[in-house]
């Protein structure tokens, strides 16, 4: 105890110093030219400039940063309200924006109990006997997550939805020992590029399958021309990137397996309250992202990914990440929590291992858990009719405006769908200033990414979105339309 006061009294005697001393930093306890000078002899350097000697003269900085003068604590913090003011977010004006994060409701319970300090500081159980409040809290989740895909093994989650795409491509060749996997052509281009990430290092072929260009369903005559005894397995997405719902599921579920491929499904959660599961088509693995149940957009991230697997011990054994088991004391008395598998690097042999994800989202899967716990069967159910109306409200709206069509595929949708601006003589990119300027956010341009589908958009639509939200979207274009 005396070891730490002394230590205690001279960090504040260091802070007051550099407080009182004009030339060091308010901030900075080693600052102070003396302090620094005793650093460096500790380390046994002359001057600051050896710390970098390994960087060329070339790029080292001849003068001073043109920076400005220190401002106080209150200051900052009034000069940064007065930055964030001009930001708008999904609160401030109604947003048409998804493909790939979407704005959900995230009930208040939710985040009450995320930010509980025993879960909020928990990071990863690393000790699992001192941690079996969040050890079982991700078993909660991967029950749930289990019980929405129809699937019967899923593990405490990945990054996203396309680092699990990447993880299922790689577990799909080291079980089928083939490297070649087949996608649609309609899939989130940085998902792809995600794909193509993992795949390259690995030897693995990535072949994109064309759609159907009036109903944008894959293509079974690309499909059956691809496939092969090469093909380590097969990717859909359902519903779609442009969010409408594949039908054709049991048919090419039958026809990889006859192959001896894998079928793997990409999912959005919120679909599966009222769409069948990738389990009752036979999906050996289901990816998907599980930011919309109980996760805010967070300016982009962090995500969540969903990873589960068909109860095969083959399968299980090549799943990345970290599975979290339920067991009992040798006397079955008492129930317990572990991690059963954790395949990871930092825990078996790295040739063994077979991922390197290291930072799990656990926090997200347990407001992941909590939200699917609140909502239940029904209210999961609920909320994927109530997307699904409101979504398709939107489309009858908007295909009522001359020059919009609304959607561009001829097919089901359920919370996202496209919309053709092609007879309105403007591009998505002007109708999108055009509605910001009204205070509405449009939806993704996808001109570049689909250049076959002309000035296209992808909107979303989810629960938050009102009546009247959906109105003013269809009046504001409207109004648009009519003064171009």
């Amino acid at each position: 105890m005396k070891k730490l006061k002394e230590v205690s009294a001279d960090l504040v005697l260091i802070l007051t110093v550099n407080l009182l001393i004009k030339r060091s930093h308010p901030y900075i306890p080693n600052s102070l030219p003396e302090i620094k000078k005793e650093m460096m002899r500790e380390i046994g350097t002359e001057s600051i400039d050896e710390l970098y000697a390994d960087i060329p003269e070339k790029y080292h900085l001849k003068k001073p940063l043109k920076l400005p003068e220190a401002l106080s604590e209150f200051e900052v913090k009034k000069q940064v309200e007065g930055l964030l003011s001009k930001n708008k977010t999904c609160n401030d004006i109604p947003v048409f924006l998804g493909a790939g994060c979407w704005p959900h409701y995230v009930p208040a319970v939710v985040k009450e109990i995320v930010q509980r300090s025993e879960l909020l500081t928990s990071y990863t159980p690393y000790q699992p006997e001192i941690s079996q409040g969040m050890l079982q809290a991700l078993f909660e989740y991967q029950s749930m997550i289990c019980e929405l895909t129809g699937m019967e093994v899923a593990n405490c989650s990945l990054y996203d939805w396309a680092s699990a795409l990447g993880e299922a491509s790689r577990t799909a060749a080291r079980l089928t020992r083939r490297n070649e996997i087949l996608v649609p052509k309609i899939v989130h281009p940085e998902r792809l590029a995600t794909l193509q990430v993992y795949a390259e290092p690995a030897g693995i072929t990535i072949k994109q399958v064309a759609y159907n260009k009036e109903t944008g369903q894959i293509s079974l005559d690309d499909f059956r021309n691809k496939i092969s005894d090469k093909t380590a397995a097969v990717y859909i997405e359902n519903p779609s990137y442009l969010g409408f719902i594949e039908t054709q599921v049991d048919q090419i579920s039958r026809e990889a397996h006859a192959h001896g491929a894998l079928f793997i499904v990409g999912v959005d959660p919120t679909s599966l309250g009222i769409l069948k599961p990738p389990g009752d088509y036979d999906a050996d693995i289901v990816v998907g992202e599980a930011q919309p149940l109980g996760n805010a957009m967070n300016f982009g991230g962090p995500l969540l990914g969903i990873f589960a697997c068909r109860d095969d011990l083959r399968v299980i054994r090549q799943m990345p990440g970290r599975i979290i088991g339920m067991t009992t004391t040798l006397d079955g008395n008492r129930q317990g929590f572990c991690m059963a598998l954790q395949t990871r690097e930092q825990h078996i042999r790295r040739e063994k291992a077979t991922s390197n994800v290291c930072t799990n989202e656990a926090l997200c899967a347990v407001a992941s858990a909590v939200y699917m716990a609140l909502l239940g069967p029904e209210g999961l159910r609920e909320l994927g009719e109530t997307i699904m109306c409101k979504a398709n409200y939107a489309i009858h709206l908007l295909s009522k405006i001359d020059g919009v069509r609304a959607p561009v595929f001829k097919s089901t949708h359920l919370k996202e769908f496209t919309v053709s601006f092609d007879g309105t003589g403007l591009s998505v990119k002007e109708v999108n200033e055009k509605l910001l300027e009204r205070g509405i956010h449009g939806g993704k341009d996808l001109s570049n990414e689909f250049p076959e589908l002309g000035k296209t958009a992808l909107y979303c639509v989810t629960e938050i979105h009102s009546e009247e939200e959906i109105e003013r979207l269809t009046t504001a274009l409207e109004e648009i339309l009519a003064r171009r």
